[in-house]
């Protein structure tokens, strides 16, 4: 299936600083793709790239269009939802609805009415009345009412309350994803994602760490809990990590057999985050 994104060799510099240096990557239909790394890693500049917010170097393809010439038709087929709150506050939500009806030609008002009436946001309420985590909503349901098949998320739940996180993925599994959209989400909040994701983009000083498939992660790196007295043995094996523990350290291993790291100790899977520190440290 042909990706819905391509991003190929994509550098942006301000002043000295390259604040993206040789970004490459895809997003494959149906995909749910992380797109992790620190403060001033990138991301953000990456993604106003992606949303032709800004010029830059090489070549981005969405749906088959470049944002440098078609950011307006893309609009149409790009969703996006990032923590600033965007939404015109003076106005009422069912206001909104009907604005959003009148100005974009794939909207369709009675989405976005269902997927709010599975909320406690009022469609008579005042947005500026709404608590945060509402706008988050309200927002949610605007863009999946516009039928988007690539919808871009930027520390979307960043400020919110740990139920309304939870409220705001569970609506995203049940209302958006399908075999022929994607999603690429940046945020510090790896955990509540990790179980979403199917491919990883680690990023880190402009340039890609690691981009691979999640089920490709998981064959690349073990975890393993190793006891003092095999410490020396894990160290010989060029582990890409070592964290020190009660009883020894954990090591996680790029590419290592696992049979290979049995000797040592309890292998297990390493987490996102916890291989976000790993590959950064060493970086």
């Amino acid at each position: 299936m042909t990706p819905l994104a391509k991003i190929q060799d994509v550098r942006k510099r301000y002043g000295q600083t390259w604040a993206l240096d040789g970004v490459s990557f895809e997003v494959p239909q149906g995909a749910v793709l992380g797109l992790i790394g620190p403060n001033g890693a990138g991301k953000t500049t990456l993604l106003k790239a992606m949303l032709g917010l800004l010029r830059f170097e090489g070549d981005i393809d969405l749906l088959g269009r470049s944002p440098r010439r078609f950011r307006h038709e893309l609009m149409r087929s790009v969703g996006y939802i990032s923590d600033v709150g965007i939404l015109p506050r003076w106005m009422r939500v069912d206001q909104l609805i009907r604005y959003s009806a009148a100005v974009h030609p794939n909207f369709s008002e009675q989405v976005a009415r269902d997927i709010l009436s599975k909320t406690e946001v009022s469609t008579k309420s005042l947005i500026k009345a709404l608590s945060k985590g509402m706008m988050t909503q309200v927002h949610l349901a605007l863009v999946m009412a516009m039928d988007v098949k690539l919808l871009i998320l930027d520390e979307p739940t960043l400020g919110l309350d740990i139920v309304y996180r939870s409220r705001f993925y569970e609506q995203i599994l049940q209302e958006f994803l399908t075999e022929d959209r994607s999603l690429v989400i940046s945020t510090h909040q790896v955990e509540e994602i990790e179980s979403l994701l199917t491919h990883l983009v680690l990023i880190d000083q402009g340039k890609v760490r690691l981009c691979e498939a999640m089920d490709c992660v998981y064959e690349r790196f073990t975890a393993v809990d190793v006891a003092a007295s095999e410490l020396a043995s894990a160290r010989s094996l060029s582990p890409v990590s070592e964290k020190n523990a009660l009883k020894g350290a954990t090591f996680i291993f790029d590419g290592v057999e696992e049979t290979q790291l049995q000797a040592l100790g309890t292998c297990r899977r390493p987490g996102v985050a916890e291989l976000f520190v790993s590959i950064m440290g060493r970086g």
